[in-house]
């Protein structure tokens, strides 16, 4: 089992201070991180890397990320892809666009990135049970 690869997270904020905590904590607990600012990157990103698990901004430029999930979710190479949202406090998604989008996770900002590692690893252990 020692050459099993490492899970790969595709990191997607406009917010380049989020992109590098959150990065920094993923990689210092095992995993291959992506990194890109908007939706439009993620998608084509999402397609060539086949990341185990996408975190994305909701607001942001180019495309959002509900937009980049509608997008994920059309296509039958990422349709599945488990995604984290994350959220600025107040921004609520409707539970019916979540159970439409299939969200696994939101997470809202201001956020600790042990909190948002664990709930990835919840997501990641159900995605890979099913």
């Amino acid at each position: 089992m020692s050459n099993e690869q490492p899970l790969k997270v595709l990191v997607v904020d406009d917010e380049i201070h989020i992109v590098q905590v959150v990065a920094i904590k993923f990689r210092n607990n095992g995993f291959d991180v992506i990194t890109c600012e908007n939706g439009a990157q993620a998608l084509q990103l999402a397609s060539d890397e086949k990341p185990n698990i996408i975190i994305t901004d909701v607001q942001m430029p180019v495309m959002t990320g509900i937009e980049l999930v509608q997008n994920l979710r059309s296509n039958p190479d990422t349709a599945e892809l488990p995604v984290i949202l994350l959220t600025a406090r107040g921004f609520e998604i409707e539970d019916r666009q979540k159970a439409e989008l299939n969200i696994s996770a939101y997470v809202s900002k201001p956020f600790s990135p042990r909190e948002l590692l664990q709930s990835a690893e919840e997501v990641l252990k159900e995605s890979v049970a099913v």
